[in-house]
Order: C-alpha cells, then structure tokens, then sequence
C-alpha cells in the first residue's frame, strides 16, 4: 500500500475522494458547464506517487490542488495534490458519457507534498504552483465553489471516510502538459503563513 507523510507520521490513506470543477475559471478554461451538484470521483491507494511521470501512453496534465487528511472525523491536516490527468481520454470519455477512471485513477495519478497538521477549519489557505519558475496556478478556498467543510460534509452524506484518507479539494485555473525536464514547486499557506514548501522534477 502507497504511503504519504503527516509531519513525522507515515500514513497510508485507503481512497481518495476529489472534486471536480470547483472553480468557475477552471470550467471555463475547460468549456464545460456548471454543475448542479458537486462532481466527486474517487482515485485508489494505487495512484499515490510522490514522483511526477511525463507520460503514461499519452501526454498528461497536471491540476493543482488543496488537499486535506480526514482523521478523527475532521479535516486534521493540509497538503497540496496534483491530480494527473490523461486529458485527451477524459474528453472522449465525456463525450461518450463514460466514467473517467481511465484518464484519471491510473498508478501515478496522484502526487502529494507531505502534509501539516492543523487545528482549525481551513478557511483561508492558498496555493500558488510553479512550473519552471514561472506562476501556472494560485488556488484559494475563498474562490471555491464548494468550501472544505461543505465537501466533507457531502461526502459522509452517502460515503464513509476512513482515517487517513485524503480529499482533493479542485484545480483553478491555469492546468497544462507535463514533460520531461519540467520543474514543478509549490507553496501553501495557511492565515498568510508559509506551512508547505515542495518541488518535484519531472523525470
């Protein structure tokens, strides 16, 4: 089973549950519609990597996001995610109709910085990702559609969350290739505070 970090704790996260199209310039950017009702899909245990892959049969995607540990009943930690996506077999699996674990719950499909406790309800945390030293996306959970508390609390309307797994929170704007030799680094902040500072190179 694939592990993540919490601090100086291993933890090894069973599921976890994203949300898509959280951002209005995202869904915008994407040309896809408004939902009527928060979009959750799930990624397996299977797809943690702390390594970010150029490519897995097609060109891949990178989507920054917020991502939070569920412990305890709550939200107990903060860390950042991208959540690779295979972006031309999403879009023909919409068209069709079709479910999107094939472009979006593959091995390696999800790449975590290590998370920070925290003690608070995450009402003022911000992201900003680099790609080679240039800003690609800054996410804040003021722009979210759906706010932290209002996404745990939908999905233990009709899904356990077992200790330890992660919750990816949705991308903003500004998703784009991954390729080889890329730098890719983020720092999150919490109540204006630097708690994560993380880079992957693509190799």
């Amino acid at each position: 089973m694939n592990k993540i970090f919490v601090g100086n704790r291993v933890v090894t996260p069973s599921k976890i549950v994203c949300v898509g199209r959280n951002y209005y310039a995202h869904i915008e950017e994407l040309g896809n519609e408004a939902p009527d009702q928060m979009v959750l899909f799930l990624k397996p245990n299977s797809s943690i990597s702390n390594q970010l892959s150029p490519y897995q049969g097609e060109q891949l995607h990178y989507e920054g996001e917020l991502c939070f540990l569920f412990e305890s009943g709550r939200f107990s930690a903060a860390g950042f995610g991208l959540d690779v996506t295979k972006r031309k077999l999403q879009s023909i699996l919409k068209e069709k109709g079709l479910p999107w674990e094939r472009a979006k719950a593959f091995d390696g499909s999800a790449v975590f910085s290590k998370f920070i406790e925290i003690s608070e309800e995450p009402t003022d945390m911000t992201f900003e990702l680099k790609k080679n030293g240039g800003i690609v996306q800054t996410g804040h959970t003021e722009l979210m559609i759906h706010k932290p508390q209002e996404i745990l609390s939908e999905i233990l309307t009709f899904m356990r969350l077992d200790d330890g797994d992660i919750v990816m929170t949705g991308t903003p704007k500004g998703v784009g290739t991954i390729a080889k030799g890329d730098v890719f680094s983020t720092i999150v902040k919490n109540n204006e505070q630097i708690i994560i500072e993380e880079t992957w190179v693509v190799k």
